[in-house]
């Protein structure tokens, strides 16, 4: 299958991390991927980014007045527009795969205007994102781009059930929506040996308390540094595989409750080595997380068979299961927060049962990279077989 994939993702952090695993494992099934985005037009593995999790900096044009640069995103859609049609033309791809963003409708122009079947994934409701955080000027111009990009698209696959029935709740029909969660590459498969890890850090002989990503304060992770100054806590070392905003004020915090020696962070961490430091954890933990998301550390720590500690909420509880793969907490709730550290640190045992049964969930659903690239060429198969069908009906009317 020819693969035209459309996106707007400037980061290297783990928006890349998606883009570049299911390209890959695309490719690696034989499909032609031609990537067209803002680094330009070019085969997958002729534009690789190196992973950077720096804290991006907000774009100079956001500064201006009115909601001028929601316009100036329209704009470059209109450039991207020109530099997708283009490949389309050359490429003639068979479908049109497009990671959505706001006030980014170029798949689905380049999509009506060359009759091609169009696959848009979604992530996140942007629009809604953005508003929530105070970095949207041009409401009703966002949600009615959203609604018609999403309304355009011949099949929509978001990460979880709940951006789902987001999605559903724009007017989408529900026989378009594919939920499709994040993944794994199929090698992080492979238990990794903690012992090189835990030789390379001072991590210490008891208990090791892992977090991986871009930590922001709103993960939670100064709970953690907290219920450490308890005596449940008092053998146990945090260990961040990443970087991100909040480490200073929890350097800061650790400096205060005496828990520098305990509290270690590694900076950026690529990929090929993030299942080696999941490893030497014995409690992986996931504090926080958006309502809608299918975070990708949750699925890496399954793989690496880890006792998990996460949110008590739906988008978490479509992937493991209270008591049974994993401990869900009230995110809110302090105390629940700390019962749980209490329990997985007196009970080993519990642990191991806990990562096993997370790691064979993970097994049983095939949540590969792999498995969500054939995943997407079925559905691509089925739209264009759809569209075949409803062609022919009009040419015979």
């Amino acid at each position: 299958m020819h693969i035209l994939y459309s996106h707007r993702t400037q980061s290297a952090d783990g928006q890349y991390v998606h883009i570049e695993a299911l390209t890959r494992a695309l490719v690696a099934q034989g499909h032609e991927v031609l990537m067209c985005g803002p680094e330009g037009v070019g085969h997958p593995d002729d534009i690789r980014k190196t992973l950077d999790v720096g804290e991006t900096r907000a774009h100079p044009l956001k500064q201006l007045p009115f909601g001028l640069y929601e316009v100036a995103e329209y704009g470059y859609a209109a450039l991207a527009y020109r530099q997708l049609a283009k490949a389309a033309a050359q490429f003639a791809p068979d479908i049109i795969y497009e990671r959505y963003n706001l006030f980014y409708p170029a798949g689905k122009w380049v999509a009506a205007r060359q009759r091609l079947p169009f696959l848009l994934e979604v992530n996140a409701p942007i629009a809604w994102e953005r508003q929530r955080h105070g970095d949207l000027k041009n409401v009703g111009l966002a949600n009615g781009s959203e609604r018609k990009i999403w309304q355009a698209a011949d099949a929509l696959l978001p990460v979880t059930e709940v951006l789902g029935g987001m999605i559903a709740e724009k007017g989408v029909d529900r026989e378009k929506i594919h939920v499709i969660p994040n993944g794994v590459d199929a090698r992080t498969f492979d238990l990794a040996d903690p012992a090189p890890v835990r030789r390379d850090y001072p991590l210490g002989a008891g208990t090791v308390l892992g977090f991986v990503g871009f930590v922001r304060d709103w993960h939670g992770v100064d709970r953690v540094l907290d219920w450490m100054a308890t005596p449940g806590g008092a053998a146990c070392t945090l260990f961040v595989v990443g970087d991100g905003p909040a480490v200073p004020a929890l350097r800061a915090q650790a400096a205060r409750l005496k828990l520098e020696d305990r509290f270690i962070v590694t900076g950026v961490v690529q990929r090929e080595a993030v299942a080696a430091h999941i490893a030497a954890f014995d409690i992986a933990l996931q504090p926080a997380v958006t309502a809608y998301a299918s975070p990708l550390k949750l699925q890496e720590y399954m793989a690496q068979a880890r006792a998990i500690i996460a949110p008590d909420q739906p988008n978490i509880r479509e992937t493991v299961t209270q008591g049974q793969s994993a401990l869900l907490i009230d995110p809110e709730s302090k105390p629940e927060l700390f019962a749980a550290l209490d329990q997985l640190v007196r009970e080993p045992d519990t642990r191991t049962r806990l990562g096993q049964a997370a790691r064979q969930t993970l097994l049983d659903r095939d949540m590969t990279w792999d498995a969500n690239a054939r995943r997407v060429v079925d559905i691509a198969k089925t739209v264009m077989a759809s569209k075949v069908a409803q062609e022919t009906v009009t040419n015979s009317a």
